[in-house]
Formats: structure tokens, C-alpha cells, sequence
């Protein structure tokens, strides 16, 4: 007989579930029930532990109580005196619509298994059974296999393919597309939204389509995409991967405008190709999984990183990202990359192995020692399918590094060994890219974007003025990040290099004048204005609650952008290399038109 889950809420005005485990064929004095402190793809300990409360045990069918004791935050021991069926009562707290999250409100159920339903230890690669009661109309949504229905009942392999499958509960509006003749299902949780039904089928159908094509094939027998629709008040835009699904946040409103929609679409393409890349072609540390604390790897910035490159390329490819805007995200990527000093820090190896005490918890040294393994990940891929398709002069690129991996690995449930990247990348390609990964993988050197866009007959232009403005006198920059407290500029972080560091100022100082003017956050850019680079200023400031003024020399703000363009005129090779790319002929530059004459 295998564990069951049960799942019921009473009251979910009190956003609590409550959760039966029936645990069969008991043996020995104890057995320990274990809450993951972590869940896949979300590399950082959550302690979702704190979430569950009055858990008790009992024999199944007399009901006599057993003694549990909690031994660490996440894992309760139950004496089982002898019997051989135990039965394990308690409740879990969930309010937190979030891909990783468990909401449970009168609206609808969001559950991630991971987040509240504990193992038996010893038995995670045993077959395991959910039940969840919910009432009419309402129905159950998860990629697990159904086995029953009332109350709505399914079946997992393992513990790890019952955390794999989100389950929603409620009454979504409901499409279904079959790109690649595969069925998959897209589910719109949540009241409102400016979504058009017809686009998102049209647009999920070119995502899927275009990802199959890049990859030769899919897996799939079925999927489906969980968009959760929240207030839009705050920032949402989020998605957590799955072997089958994936389970997307975003604002009710993000539906329109287009540039806005390209965001949604992004996240749904990088999501997507996720089924292949970390969820199938993994790292060997990553699955079977340990629970219990951090599952360290160097290859997170190839799991995420070049997944957030194939996230733009599937857009392109399927017709929802023209070139031109293409090109603009690489280039605003870049601005992203440089302007950030921890880029000469860490590598992207250290990034990915450091994830856990890092891009999930920033703080004010952050932008100075580290820069994000997704980032840099992404414009490494980048450079690496130049290097190759210029290499083979337009025959091969990271397309058909990653078919490889797909077929050797992912295909056959083979993990990754921390090292066997770049052979498999030499092997396919036939060239010797060691001195790449050194440099730009387990190394820190600076990348000459411009060296490898020049590959593809582009170059990276930096545009110093915002259009329009390009005739007012710079501004003076400070190189610290502010944040707005209450209407107060106060700093966020002070980078390395800058006017600020060299003046002495700290995180958390709060500016209260600029040459004896009282400057708030939202004046701060046009009182800046007043001060170009190399102009000495004193800067009053709050610090620990003490009032001092520092003497600061104001220096040059980085460019506003960076712009990636034609060069004058393109090898026949970089034009290949680019077509290859980008899917259509290389072209120069358009020259603006003449302005007629008063």
C-alpha cells in the first residue's frame, strides 16, 4: 500500500490546510516525517517548517495517540510503539501566491507540494497517493496522473515527482492548444485580467512550436502553464519550472501593453524550454534530490543563464520578437552587465555555486562582489554561440551543443558531472573552446562584447544621452544606488570605482542637501543636473542619526544605453554567422534621412 496524502481546508478564511498522512507498512521504533527547508529551481532555504502546526500521530483505524517529538525545524519523530500502520494529522499555513508559494483563500487553492507535505524518511522513492477535497464547482489541476475522482485523487512515482506538480484548485478560465500535436493546457487563475483568450493560444502555440524546433523534439505527452493573475500594485512577474507544467505570476494587467505582454511571453518561453534545460539536462547533485539543505553545483549559470539566452531566441524564432527588438534586449543586457563592478569578482562558476547565500538574498555589498549568474550566464551563451558559428563558419552552434546534451542526457535521466560541459561542447563543435570557458566560465575575464558581436557584422554603441537630450550638459553622478524611504533619498548600495566610495559615503546614509539645498529622493536627478562631472559639491547627510557634510567630486554617469548596431560593412562570414543567428539577412546600418532644407 503506498503513503497517502490528504488534503481538506475547513475554513479557508484562515488560509489553513488540513493535511492527513496515512503511512502503511510501518516497521522499526520510529519513523521521522521531513519538511523540505528548500524546493526546486528556488535555490535558497525557505523554512516553510514555521508554516505547520499541532501535528500529532496516531494508530490508523483505532486512533490511539503515539508520542512525536520535533528533533530540528523541519523533521518530527514518531514512536510507533510496535504498531505497523500510523496515521499523521496537522495543519499548514499558506497566504503567499508566489511560483513557489501556497495561497490558500475562498477564491482558490495554489499548492506546491514541497512546501508542506513531508517525507517519510527512507521511503522518498516509494510510490505515493494525494487525495484533495475540495466542493463543487471547483475542480482539481495538477500534470499528476489521476486515479480517482471525489474527492479528486492521483498518483506520484516518488517524493520528487509529487514536489514537481503544482496543484490549483478553483474555477480558471481554461484553453487548450495542441502545438506539436501535444496537448497543453493554459490555465488563467484568478479574477480580472486584460488577457485576449485567442492571443495567448496563438502565442503559447509559437512559444511551444518554436522551442520543439530548436531542440528536434519534445518529451511531452501533455503540459500545462499555470498563469496566476495577482494585484498589480507591486512587481509580479515570476515562474517556478516543472517537469510538466510551470506555474507563471504575473499582474491581472500585464496582458497589454505589447512591450509589457513581451515580458509574460518571456517568462513563458524560459519556463518552457526549462522542461529540457535543468529539469531533464541537469546537474547530477540535482536529482534525486536532498531536501535537508543546500544541493550545491558550478552549473547553475548554464541551467538558468543559458536559458534566459534560448528564452530571446524562442521569442525570436517564433515570430514574437522582431530583430530589431531583439537586438535592444542584448544591448540593454549588456548596460545591465557592465554597470555592475561585481562582474570582476566572482565567476560564473563561483556565482552558481554561491547561489544560495546570494542572488536570492541581496544586500548592500551585493552589486560589488557578485553579479547575477542568470546575467551573466545568458551573455556568456551569447558569446559562445558567436564563437562557435563563427568557428565553423555558420555549420554548428549552441543549438547543437544543447541537442547534445538533450539526447545524452536529458533523454536518458543521466545527470551532469560538474565538468562535462565543455568536453561535450568540444566534441560537438570539433573545436577546442577551453581557453572560452576558462576565461569567461571559471574565469573573470572582461568580455569584449564588441570583439564577438563584430563576429555577426555588429557593434556596441553606446549612447551617452537619453534621444533628444543629447545636446544638455551632463549630469554629475555619484555611483551609489538610492532608494526612496518615505520621499528620503537614502543609498542602497555604494559601488566600487565611484565618486561615492571615494568620498566616503555609506549605505543607509540619507541625503538631506546638496551644496546647503534640501534635496528628496524624486529632486534628486534634476538637482544633479546642476552639478556636471568633476564639480565639487558638499553633500549633507544623515548618518546613524547624526548630520555631517562630506565634500564630493562628482563624476560621469555611465552611458544611458547601449545600442547594438551594423557595422559599416559585414565580411560575407559575419553575415552568415548573423543570418544563421538572427533568421534574416544581415543589412547596414540605415542612415538617417536628410532634413530638408529652411
Amino acid at each position: 500500500m503506498p503513503i497517502r496524502y490528504d488534503i481538506s481546508v475547513e475554513d479557508p478564511t484562515s488560509h489553513r490546510l488540513q493535511v492527513v498522512v496515512d503511512i502503511p507498512e510501518v516497521s522499526g521504533p520510529t519513523l521521522d516525517l521531513v519538511l523540505p527547508s528548500w524546493v526546486p529551481g528556488s535555490y535558497y532555504i525557505q523554512d516553510q517548517a514555521r508554516g505547520i502546526r499541532s501535528l500529532r500521530a496516531s494508530q490508523a483505524g483505532s486512533g490511539s495517540p503515539l508520542p512525536v517529538t520535533r528533533q530540528d525545524k523541519a523533521r518530527w519523530r514518531v514512536a510507533t510503539e510496535g504498531v505497523s500502520h500510523v496515521e499523521v494529522r496537522y495543519e499548514a499555513y499558506g497566504h503567499r501566491i508566489e511560483d513557489d508559494g501556497v495561497d490558500v483563500t475562498t477564491e482558490h487553492l495554489f499548492l506546491n507540494p514541497g512546501m508542506f507535505l513531508p517525507y517519510v524518511d527512507g521511503r522518498e522513492r516509494e510510490p505515493l497517493e494525494l487525495a484533495v477535497h475540495v466542493a463543487s464547482p471547483w475542480r482539481v489541476y495538477t500534470e499528476l496522473p489521476e486515479i480517482g475522482r471525489s474527492p479528486a485523487r492521483f498518483r506520484a512515482h516518488d517524493y520528487d515527482e509529487l514536489v514537481d506538480e503544482p496543484i490549483d484548485c478553483g474555477t480558471p478560465v481554461e484553453l487548450t492548444v495542441r502545438p506539436a500535436g501535444i496537448p497543453h493546457r493554459i490555465l488563467l487563475c484568478g479574477r480580472g485580467g486584460n488577457f485576449e483568450a485567442h492571443q495567448v493560444e496563438a502565442d503559447v502555440t509559437k512559444i511551444v512550436e518554436a522551442a520543439v524546433r530548436l531542440m528536434g523534439g519534445s518529451p511531452l505527452q501533455h503540459y500545462t502553464f499555470f498563469y496566476h493573475l495577482v494585484d498589480g500594485r507591486k512587481s509580479h512577474l515570476g515562474g517556478l519550472e516543472h517537469k510538466n507544467s510551470t506555474s507563471i505570476v504575473v499582474a491581472r494587467t500585464s496582458f497589454r501593453p505589447e512591450e509589457e505582454y513581451r515580458q509574460v511571453l518571456g517568462v513563458t518561453a524560459h519556463e518552457y524550454f526549462h522542461l529540457y534545460n535543468v529539469k531533464r539536462i541537469r546537474p547530477r547533485v540535482l536529482g534525486p534530490f536532498d531536501y535537508t539543505k543546500e544541493n550545491y553545483t558550478h552549473l547553475l549559470w548554464a541551467m538558468e543563464g543559458s536559458t534566459d539566452y534560448f528564452e530571446d531566441l524562442i521569442l525570436l524564432r517564433a515570430g514574437l520578437l522582431p530583430p530589431s527588438k531583439y537586438l535592444e534586449y542584448q544591448g540593454k543586457k549588456i548596460h545591465r552587465y557592465v554597470n555592475t563592478p561585481g562582474r570582476k569578482v566572482a565567476s560564473l562558476e563561483e556565482l552558481s555555486f554561491n547561489a544560495w547565500i546570494d542572488l536570492y538574498k541581496r544586500y548592500e555589498e551585493t552589486p560589488n562582489q557578485s553579479v547575477s549568474y542568470y546575467l551573466k550566464g545568458d551573455l556568456v551563451t551569447l558569446c559562445l554561440d558567436l564563437e562557435i558559428r563563427h568557428r565553423t563558419e555558420g555549420r554548428l552552434s549552441i543549438e547543437s551543443v544543447f541537442r547534445t546534451l538533450w539526447e545524452e542526457y536529458g533523454r536518458r535521466n543521466r545527470g551532469l558531472e560538474e565538468n562535462e560541459i565543455l568536453p561535450v561542447a568540444n566534441r560537438v563543435t570539433g573545436l577546442d573552446l577551453s581557453d572560452f570557458f576558462a576565461r569567461y566560465v571559471s574565469g573573470i575575464a572582461e568580455i569584449d562584447f564588441g570583439a564577438f558581436l563584430g563576429l555577426a557584422g555588429l557593434k556596441v554603441e553606446p549612447q551617452e544621452r537619453p534621444p533628444g537630450k543629447e545636446d544638455e550638459p551632463p549630469s554629475g553622478w555619484l555611483g551609489v544606488e538610492l532608494k526612496d524611504d518615505e520621499g528620503r533619498a537614502r543609498i542602497a548600495a555604494v559601488l566600487d570605482d565611484g565618486p561615492g566610495r571615494r568620498a566616503g559615503l555609506s549605505p543607509d546614509d540619507e541625503f538631506v542637501a546638496l551644496d546647503g539645498q534640501r534635496v528628496r529622493f524624486a529632486d534628486l536627478p534634476k538637482a544633479l543636473q546642476r552639478f556636471p562631472p568633476g564639480t565639487s559639491v558638499e553633500l549633507t547627510i544623515f548618518r546613524r542619526g547624526f548630520l555631517t557634510s562630506l565634500p564630493v567630486e562628482t563624476g560621469k554617469a555611465p552611458a544611458e544605453k547601449f545600442l547594438i548596431v551594423p557595422v559599416d560593412d559585414a565580411t560575407p562570414m559575419a553575415r552568415r554567422v548573423y543570418e544563421g543567428w538572427i533568421g534574416v539577412p544581415w543589412e547596414p546600418r540605415k542612415k538617417p534621412s536628410a532634413q530638408p532644407s529652411s
